[in-house]
């Protein structure tokens, strides 16, 4: 049995490649849409992938299962949970693929899977049972997808907060208290294969180490030893969950009626600096600046956004960029092509051009304009608040908000401005503030943007919230 976990940092996401050695077959579960990363991965393994499954429709990222579909690899897919949740890009087309109800199994090669329907993270969710049927038929661990993460479980709230369904994140979580009952039976030395580690929105304290085991998280596991009683798991597994990325929406829409098939990964132009605003003056379009923030607030192109290459890119752009708009970077040409695999990832497939920082450079030598961003500390924040002449934004997330925060502020978590602009006050300057000065930097380019007055406030608020916490 061949068997390796697949990583992407930024988003968190493990995706497994499984095959049998015997027959030379393999699957990939839970696919990026960039799918030669597994398939040069199955080659260098005398493997052939055969089938692609996945264990539930994404809010996180564009799935690659329809990649695989179109090449004529058989996908497996969930036909559970409730008729608003089903694969609509699967059923009843021509595509070689199986709908899966609990139980149902299937084989690669000497690989066998088993369906278990594990609801809550969301309706149709699934946890496939592998066993090396060339050993046993008994099963080895659990590829749990969203449902148990080491150290957590996936989140039940998407739904409601990233979705729009309203109202459904009780009773999800519900439905979730009843799935970790069934977890709680499973053999303690099954393997656990989640579909994320620390770092992804799709819980609130997921653990770094890539794997576990089904008796270590019954024992550790916070949110499954909350699971005593209904009520209680309730309560604490609703309370403290981050404000999802807006784009998680866009995501869930799109992996569910079918994303758009991708083909060739973008290879956008280099383009002159007064190519790319000629473009952006006459086309729907954002210039994406990855420089440091320093260097960005000290001069940019007009309406610029900012998204640093980090692991927040993915999240950054796909908060800030509207699904309609073309892109131009302004990137080191040595980071050209992670970028565009992170903004396909999520669906932002129309990245046009670049410029490099060395073209920005010789642009404002030559008398470019370039524009700088106010950039303010703790201290000139409160004479500011003080004096009445400005708004405060914390673009912290709530639960770092409700721990403490300056008196007069307004909070909007940053991953959520595109829908709340409606929220924020534009008859005075607006003070963008968080922790460190990283999420308010990428915040007030996108305020920028959108025609607000904004001061970045560039500082820590630790030791202004050590003299006067309000909770």
């Amino acid at each position: 049995m061949f068997f390796q976990q697949i990583f992407e940092e930024k988003l968190a996401q493990y995706a497994y490649l499984i095959g049998c050695q015997a027959s030379g077959e393999a699957i990939v579960i839970d696919p990026m849409r960039d799918i030669d990363r597994y398939k040069e991965i199955a080659e260098k393994n005398n493997l052939k992938i055969i089938a692609a499954a996945e264990t539930h429709i994404h809010a996180d990222y564009l799935s690659g299962l329809r990649e695989f579909a179109e090449q004529g690899v058989k996908v497996y897919v969930s036909d559970e949970g409730d008729e608003n949740w089903k694969y609509e890009w699967v059923i009843g087309s021509n595509y070689d693929h199986k709908l899966l109800k609990d139980g149902d199994k299937f084989s690669v090669g000497n690989i066998k899977f088993t369906a278990a329907f594990t609801p809550g993270h969301t309706p149709e969710h699934l946890s496939f049972l592998v066993a090396d049927g060339a050993k046993s038929d008994v099963p080895m661990g659990l590829l749990s997808g969203d449902f148990v993460f080491v150290g957590d479980v996936g989140r039940p709230d998407l739904l409601e907060t990233a979705a729009g369904e309203k109202g459904v994140m009780e009773s999800s979580a519900k439905v979730l208290y009843q799935s970790l009952q069934k977890f709680k039976e499973m053999p303690g030395y099954w393997q656990v294969w989640p579909g994320h580690g620390a770092g992804s929105a799709c819980g609130k304290a997921l653990g770094a180490i890539p794997e576990s085991t089904v008796g270590y998280e019954q024992r550790f596991n916070d949110s499954i030893r909350a699971a005593t009683n209904e009520q209680e798991f309730v309560d604490y597994i609703l309370d403290g969950q981050p404000e999802p990325p807006i784009y998680f929406a866009r995501m869930k829409r799109e992996n569910k009626k079918g994303p758009k098939i991708l083909g060739n990964i973008p290879q956008p132009e280099n383009l002159t600096i007064e190519q790319i605003i000629g473009q952006v003056r006459i086309t729907n379009s954002v210039i994406l600046d990855t420089r440091n923030r320093g260097e960005f607030m000290n001069g940019h192109i007009e309406g610029s956004l900012l998204s640093p290459i980090n692991k927040a890119f993915n999240t950054v752009a796909g908060s800030y960029i509207r699904e309609d708009e073309s892109i131009f970077l302004i990137i080191e040409e040595d980071k050209l092509q992670e970028a565009v695999l992170d903004l396909i990832r999520i669906g932002l497939d129309p990245v046009k051009g670049f410029a490099t920082p060395g073209q920005l450079k010789e642009f404002a030598e030559k008398g470019g304009v370039l524009f700088t961003t106010d950039t303010i500390d703790f201290a000139q924040t409160e004479k500011h608040l003080n004096a009445n002449e400005a708004y405060l934004l914390d673009v912290r997330k709530k639960s770092e908000f409700d721990e403490g925060h300056i008196p007069g502020a307004i909070n909007i978590a940053h991953t959520r401005l595109l829908e709340r602009l409606g929220d924020i006050p534009n008859d005075k300057p607006v003070m963008v503030s968080c922790r460190t000065g990283a999420r308010s930097a990428v915040a007030s380019a996108f305020l920028e943007r959108e025609d607000f007055v904004v001061k970045y406030v560039d500082d820590l608020i630790e030791e202004w919230l050590e003299k006067n916490i309000e909770h």
